[in-house]
């Protein structure tokens, strides 16, 4: 998308940087060319924010930015053949002599050719320089990058002694009185105090002046100091605050037993600790706030950070009367977002960002963003405020995503990778540019720029508000365009403007999809994105977009094979993704594209092979061969060494592919997903893989060739029985498992011990397994847990939720369940009857969200609504033997759908959503005294339920098919949405009423008079009428019962005598 000036002056820096580091420049004979461009940019980047705010409205300054920007891109494209000329030399050079004056001997043309290049972009960036003058561009403060701060070596560790001659000062010595006053007054709760400030400003030396002081000594029972660095080792930091507890340390790494041993050591004991140098809140969110809650009232907290929400975090900071203070701001900023709701939402992401100080929430309401005149429709002033409080790195993002077609569906991780292509991530190679990634998608989420869609096991879709969307289309409309094909979509943009990104989503059948040709006068892109139908014919090809670093084509393109062959022409190129599409190969020369980091296939089932040139893409981070029929990797493949995700690894034994093994010296994996692991003998190991040595390695897939999918025999469960995983995964995934009993890493304690790190674990396929794990309710940070398809499970029994240990003579058991589950699928157990809860067992504390579907399950155990206090959203569908659903008291919204035998719902005291789908038994609903929304669906329903009168919701949706007048039994609703079908299509007759203000409309008397039809449902129609003609609005009546009688004539008389009067 539109690059930002300063984030794009900083992306080309970083670049040459890497270069110099690299001798780039020395091995071309270009060094001084490229030292005068990196110079001429670095006097321009104090402006260059300036500049970009001010181009928005102004179209000089517009037209400057874009000259600007077009010596950039020109760079960006320089330094990327400098560097793939580079890579050919090492190449086939490899010796340490690399003299720059044999190279331009043996390359003169080259070499003469880069040098005239960047030369001449030296003399256009001058001119640009001297027109930039009359603008009058000031310096603003500019954003700390998200990578500074970061150690460069070794994290920084710190100790509690003082260096006294290093302390000077009455100020130091003013703060220190203070704090330590503070420290020891009063004796009530733990306090938390957060020193704050940037780095090298003294916050360490203040805390250790304290923690020396002579008052602290007496006041404390123990005292600690904790050096909390950036990539602190769990275990390491709860063995250094046992041992400065003075506790008891255990002979173990194990976490799970090490937390204990910390909340021993302090509890009851009135303690001082400094968490000092805090990068972030994950040390004590996730790690020392639950031992250190024992401590005794008067235990003081203190932290060290730069970072001020790190201090809100660990403070839990939410003082009432702070809020209150700002309360009068907040109404004002609300009132300038003229009742949108959109408006108000990403207002409240943006004061959000500011704290709690009134003079930032007073800057917010005073910036003159709000006082532009003469604003384009397309700008909003709170999303332009929001937008212009972005650091630069991330506005860029942000435009980027408004590129996106709103038809496609992109994960996070593709989206990130995305980012990195285009250079809106960068940094050194020490740099972890995807984590870099998920702080910038994590903002724009916190900003409420971007909102939730479908939900993914843990990884939800976020889409972008059409509001918020047009806004950055508009900023970005000089270099970017996300155009449609259909639905009143139009392409003529495309021939009177040059972009160089675009977005193509086309809704139209493929014989009026574009044509391929229609794009190629667009030479200047670097971005293509292609969604729908594309007609491309013989002849067509990429040779027309040589700058491209982006492609994607998605969902329905055919003939893609035509434009591959020429893929090798596309130098730039970072990200390759082509799904469901009609090509069975990439070729051979794609060795040749050095750049190459994304390369996704997903869902090309014809797709069978691999070039064997592939294993030359070194800077390869991502392989997607999930969907496809590619049955073997070439050998080599071991050398792609920055490989960090592979999805669909066909696993082979033998032949002219690469094995298992191959996959060893990748250490920087995060993702691994193994197919085919049907073919993999009994003696398999994960040794072969050295899955122990991976200690980046979060995410594993093991998959098999389902038996619910594919016929044939039951494998032998001792094939997996020897896959034992003993290495610390965040996310596992199993799919197709043959077994009929889980394997012994999956039962019991050794479940604990081998995944104790698990977040995630879904279990898809288990055709002939009758037993779920008993080992799950041990797993101590586990949150998501979803099962699909298991239908010989007919019995969960005790052991699901609380297993015997046998560590000596005597056993015992887990004191609770599922400590940090908050969501649980299960799904497809087709013969699971019963849940057995033994009454004293505890579980499922912080559950937030259950879905129960398709099974025969009798009963829900009591003991599942009593502990679960937590639980949020409970859906129930398509169970055959259920009868009652009753005391849930924390639920907020219920689905229960397709239950043939479902009759009574009690008892829910704070449930405000309820939505009931054919569930034609169910004839009780009380005790529900919140409810707010009731969501009725089934077209086999001739009456609205006697239970409706006694209940009270304020919005009432009817989906169904009445023949009778029923308006008595809905008087009291406030909202009334009642909808019916025509034929095969469903809610296409509408009646909406709203009783206060009184409001009507429908669309049945024109279907009626047109088709001649649908009296049944005319009734819900005129039984509104009666309610408003009688209580409320008898002018309404008598308007559309006079247009009643003129549309239907002699047909209405029997309508006329249903209303009596």
């Amino acid at each position: 998308m539109a690059m930002v000036l300063d984030a794009f002056a900083s992306y080309i820096a970083d670049t040459i940087k890497q270069m110099a580091a690299d001798e780039v420049g020395m091995l071309l004979g270009v060094t001084g060319e490229i030292d005068s461009l990196q110079d001429k940019l670095e006097s321009l980047r104090d402006y260059l924010a300036d500049a970009e705010r001010k181009r928005i409205t102004d179209r000089r300054v517009q037209g400057w930015v874009t000259k600007l920007k077009g010596v950039m891109y020109e760079a960006t494209n320089i330094l990327d053949l400098c560097e793939l000329k580079a890579m050919g030399r090492r190449d086939a050079a490899p010796s340490p002599c690399c003299n720059p004056l044999l190279f331009c001997l043996r390359h003169p043309m080259f070499a003469h050719d880069i040098g005239s290049r960047i030369r001449k972009l030296n003399k256009r960036l001058d001119d640009i320089c001297k027109l930039g003058a009359a603008f009058s561009f000031i310096k603003l403060e500019t954003y700390q990058d998200y990578r500074t701060g970061r150690p460069s070596a070794a994290d920084r560790k710190t100790d509690p002694v003082l260096e006294r001659s290093a302390v000077v000062g009455e100020k130091i010595e003013e703060d220190t009185r203070a704090l330590v006053k503070e420290l020891t007054k009063g004796n009530h709760g733990i306090v938390v105090v957060a020193i704050v400030g940037v780095g090298g400003i003294g916050k360490t030396t203040l805390a250790k002046k304290v923690f020396n002081d002579e008052d602290i000594q007496h006041k404390f029972e123990k005292k600690m100091w904790l050096s909390v660095t950036q990539e602190f080792s769990e275990v390491e930091l709860l063995r250094s605050a046992i041992t400065a507890a003075n506790g008891e340390l255990p002979r173990t790494q194990e976490k799970s037993q090490l937390m204990p041993a910390l909340k021993n050591a302090i509890k009851d004991q009135k303690f001082l600790l400094v968490l000092d140098d805090m990068w972030s809140d994950r040390a004590w969110t996730s790690l020392l706030n639950a031992p250190f809650s024992y401590g005794a009232p008067g235990s003081r907290i203190v932290i060290t950070t730069r970072n001020d929400t790190v201090a809100r975090v660990v403070s839990g900071d939410e003082d009432g009367p702070d809020i209150d203070m700002l309360k009068d701001i907040g109404l004002q900023v609300i009132e300038k977002c003229d009742g949108l709701p959109l408006a108000v939402k990403v207002m409240g992401g943006l004061l959000r960002q500011k704290g709690k100080q009134r003079h930032d929430w007073e800057m917010v309401l005073n910036d003159s963003i709000w006082s532009v005149s003469e604003m384009p429709e397309e700008l909003n002033y709170a999303v332009y405020l929001s937008y212009e409080d972005l650091p630069p790195c991330i506005k860029q993002c942000f435009l980027h995503y408004s590129l996106l077609p709103k038809g496609g569906l992109f994960h996070r991780a593709e989206i990130i990778g995305m980012w990195i292509s285009e250079g809106f991530i960068h940094g050194s190679s020490d740099d972890d540019l995807e984590e870099l990634g998920m702080k910038y998608y994590s903002e724009l989420i916190l900003r409420n720029l971007i909102e939730p869609g479908i939900q993914y096991i843990d990884d939800p879709v976020f889409n972008m508000h059409d509001v918020v969307r047009s806004f950055a289309q508009f900023v970005a409309r000089d270099e970017a365009a996300a155009v449609q094909s259909g639905e009143n979509g139009n392409i003529s943009e495309l021939t009177a403007q040059k972009f160089l990104h675009l977005s193509i989503e086309s809704k139209v059948p493929e014989s009026e999809g574009l044509d391929w040709s229609s794009l190629q006068a667009q030479k200047a892109l670097r971005t293509l994105i292609c969604l729908g139908h594309v007609n491309i014919k013989p002849g067509d090809s990429l040779v027309a977009f040589p700058c491209l670093r982006t492609l994607i084509l998605h969902k329905g393109p055919a003939n893609v094979a035509v434009l591959v062959e020429s893929l090798h022409e596309l130098k730039h190129l970072r990200y390759l993704s082509i799904k469901n599409s009609d090509i069975s190969c990439l070729p051979e020369n794609i060795g040749e594209m050095k750049f190459l980091q994304y390369i996704s296939l997903r869902g090309c089932r014809q797709f069978v092979k691999l070039p064997h040139r592939i294993v030359n893409l070194r800077k390869l981070w991502l392989l997607d061969l999930f969907g496809t029929s590619i049955n073997g990797i070439p050998r080599g493949f071991c050398a792609l060494k920055d490989l960090r995700t592979l999805h669909g690894f066909p696993t082979q034994v033998d032949g002219d592919w690469c094995s298992l093994e191959e996959l060893g010296p990748l250490s920087q994996l995060r993702v691994l997903d193994l197919d085919g692991l049907q073919n993999v003998s009994a003696t398999w190991s994960a040794t072969k893989a050295r899955l122990s040595e991976k200690e980046h390695l979060t995410n594993l897939y093991l998959q098999c060739s389902s038996i619910l999918w594919v016929d044939g025999l039951i494998k032998d469960e001792g094939v997996s029985e020897q896959r034992q995983i003993k290495e610390v995964f965040d996310f596992l995934i199993i799919t197709g498992y043959f077994g009929r009993q889980l394997p012994r890493w999956m039962m019991s304690t050794l479940l604990a011990c081998s995944l104790r790190r698990l977040r995630t674990l879904g279990m898809i396929d288990l055709a002939c397994c009758t037993q779920l794990p008993d080992g799950l309710c041990q797993l101590p940070y586990l949150e998501n847990f979803r099962i699909k398809h298991a239908p010989s499970i007919k019995h969960v029994g005790p052991e699901f939720l609380q297993p015997y240990h046998h560590h000596g003579a005597h056993p015992f058991q887990v004191s609770l369940a599922f400590p940090r589950l908050h969501k649980m699928y299960l799904i497809g157990m087709l013969q699971w009857q019963e849940w057995v809860w033994e009454e004293q067992v505890q579980a499922f504390p912080v559950l937030e969200e259950l879905f129960i579907k398709k099974c025969k399950l009798r009963l829900v155990p009591p003991g599942l609504a009593s502990n679960a206090r937590a639980l949020k959203k409970l859906t129930i569908s398509l169970i055959q033997q259920l009868k009652l659903l009753e005391n849930f008291a924390s639920i907020t919204e219920l689905e229960v759908t397709c239950n043939p035998d479902l009759e009574r719902i009690t008892n829910l005291p704070k449930l405000q959503k309820l939505t009931i789908v054919k569930c034609p038994k169910l004839n009780v609903l009380e005790g529900v005294p919140a409810l707010q929304i009731l969501d009725l669906e089934d077209y086999a329903m001739e009456e609205l339920p006697e239970y409706m009168r006694g209940i009270r919701p304020r919005h009432l949706l009817v989906d169904c098919k009445l023949s009778g007048t029923e308006w008595d039994k809905f008087s009291h609703v406030e909202h009334v949405k009642a909808y019916s079908h025509d034929g095969n299509k469903s809610r296409t007759l509408y009646v909406l009423y709203t009783r206060d203000p009184c409001g009507l409309e429908t669309n049945i008397i024109h279907s009626f008079v047109s088709a001649g039809k649908h009296m049944s449902f005319v009734f819900i129609y005129l039984s509104v009428l009666t309610l408003v003609h009688f209580i409320l609005c008898p002018s309404i009546y008598a308007h559309f019962f006079k247009y009643i009688t003129f549309s239907f004539h002699l047909s209405m008389s029997f309508v006329v005598m249903q209303l009596q009067f």
